[in-house]
């Protein structure tokens, strides 16, 4: 069953318009509406979220606009840039998510995440993933998960929850309390359907279609049967035009596991052709089945560092071909290089007497497209005196940060998430603690050093103006050995709480 994940863009025009506009953007309190004509009439056609607050809407005429909202900013609609930047948006979204995306005029994006959630966590960490890099944009955003298009959409759009993610086979069940509005139907079907005295979803669908189609049309039936599920709704990907793509089409669809195993090989054959000619390796592949049922399967792949070796990607696929239900057949074979960098070829051996360098970008490839692209990482440290700010996650095979460890105190091989509170006994203001209580067992301190003077970073946070931490290594009557500090400088209260915490571990 396919998962798909509609983004709402609730304020997209406006939105866009202030990030084009940068540092020059009217600030996000001051209500700003879009303008445009309808016929010889000009009317607001698109509104922030400050400017719905003040009871603006679209479709409402300027004077009266501006007669109800004293400084209100008021500048010219662009739907063409509108529409194209959609476009670039759903290509994001191509490249960053799913193998199947596109944009969902005029205010979404719609993406079929089948065969690629588990390269972000799962369907919970892609999800709450998008919505937190759209916004972080400052484009406002919602989204929904479901088994179709037409549900997804509508839940995006009504349901009370910014983010949603409906488990498989309990999309329909979901949709029933919506509004017929969501249904994507004309301003006139649903109209007319309120004048029935139609409401929700659930009431449409309780209602015998013969007498409904005869009054408006197959399409309220055909919208009803998308986003309860029972009609397929294909995705029309955007293709970025410098996109390297192979296709392949069967005379006699196909189905059998062997038989796709096969010609995904031919397929990352010709693919890996195609990438040479361009002096590229591919990052990111998406094998995309078309069946016969006008559904679509897609498989999609990463790899930590740009490769067109066939055999290794070919594997990689196959690996995934299990999770493709082919139905009643595949009548088209898809696969494209989504994302692809610069490859040269280089030369490994010098001589006969050099030893290969090890690659594990091989073993990496495995188990990222196992477990999850983000799940795998290694930590490079980074220019800071605050420890757990001194250590970031970066990509397996990424260059280093150019920076190294501190090596005038030694640091512990475990440092905690977050420092747990204890119970000292200390004599203030540079002595270590005589004993300490962690997680309810008291400890004698036997041995210890420091301490390490830390201030805060004052340039990140005006809170860390004054604030220090002295560290202290010590050493219980076990032989463990903690990494300690006092918050403040055990004299001001201003540099700091002057409370104990357990920030290490040392092996």
């Amino acid at each position: 069953m396919p998962r798909v994940v509609s983004i709402f863009l609730p304020t997209w025009p406006t939105d866009r318009i202030r990030r084009k506009l940068g540092a020059t953007a009217p600030p996000a309190e001051a209500p700003l509406v879009l303008v445009g004509r309808d016929g010889r009439r000009r009317v607001v056609l698109a509104v922030d979220a400050a400017a719905q607050a003040a009871g603006l809407d679209v479709g409402m005429p300027v004077t009266k606009a501006q007669a109800l909202t004293p400084g209100l900013i008021v500048m010219d609609a662009d739907p063409e840039a509108d529409a194209e930047a959609l476009e670039r948006l759903a290509l994001w979204a191509l490249q960053r998510y799913a193998p199947i995306a596109a944009a969902d005029p005029p205010d979404g994006v719609v993406l079929d995440i089948s065969g690629a959630a588990h390269l972000h966590g799962g369907e919970d960490a892609m999800v709450k993933g998008m919505v937190e890099r759209i916004v972080a944009a400052g484009i406002a955003a919602r989204a929904a998960l479901a088994d179709s298009w037409g549900a997804a959409h509508a839940l995006a759009r009504f349901a009370p929850r910014p983010s949603i993610i409906i488990p498989t086979g309990e999309s329909a069940k979901a949709i029933l309390g919506l509004p017929i509005r969501a249904l994507r139907l004309p301003k006139d079907m649903v109209d007319g359907l309120r004048v029935l005295g139609f409401e929700s979803i659930g009431e449409l669908a309780a209602t015998p279609r013969a007498p409904l189609a005869l009054r408006f049309g197959p399409e309220l039936g055909r919208r009803l049967d998308q986003a309860l599920g029972r009609l397929c709704e294909p995705i029309d990907p955007v293709r970025p035009p410098d996109l390297v793509e192979i296709r392949r089409a069967f005379a006699e669809p196909i189905g059998a596991a062997e038989t796709i195993a096969r010609y995904t090989g031919k397929l990352v054959v010709l693919l890996c052709d195609a990438l040479e000619a361009k002096g590229l390796g591919a990052r990111r592949l998406d094998l995309v089945f078309h069946r016969v049922d006008n559904r679509i399967g897609a498989i999609r792949i990463g790899t930590a560092l740009p490769v067109r070796d066939a055999k290794r990607l070919t594997r990689m696929l196959c690996d995934k071909i299990e999770t493709i239900d082919p139905g009643f057949g595949i009548e088209i074979m898809r696969l494209a290089a989504s994302v692809a960098e610069p490859l040269e070829a280089k030369q490994t051996i010098s001589s006969l007497t050099d030893e290969p360098e090890a690659d594990v970008s091989a073993l990496i490839d495995a188990l990222a497209n196992r477990v999850g692209e983000d799940r795998i990482y290694r930590f490079a440290p980074v220019a800071s005196d605050v420890p757990e700010r001194s250590v970031a996650r970066i990509a397996p095979l990424a260059p280093g940060t150019g920076e190294g460890w501190p090596d005038h105190w030694p640091r512990p091989s475990r440092l905690l998430a977050v420092p747990e509170p204890i119970d000292a006994l200390a004599l203030l203001p540079d002595h270590p603690p005589a004993s300490f209580t962690w997680r309810g067992v008291r400890r004698r301190v036997k041995r210890a050093d420091g301490p390490e003077r830390v201030f805060g970073e004052w340039w990140k946070r005006d809170a860390e103006l004054a604030a220090v931490r002295d560290y202290f290594q010590v050493e219980d009557e076990a032989g463990e050995r903690f990494w300690i500090y006092r918050a403040g400088d055990g004299e001001d209260a201003a540099t700091g709480s002057q409370r104990w915490f357990l920030h290490g571990l040392f092996g």
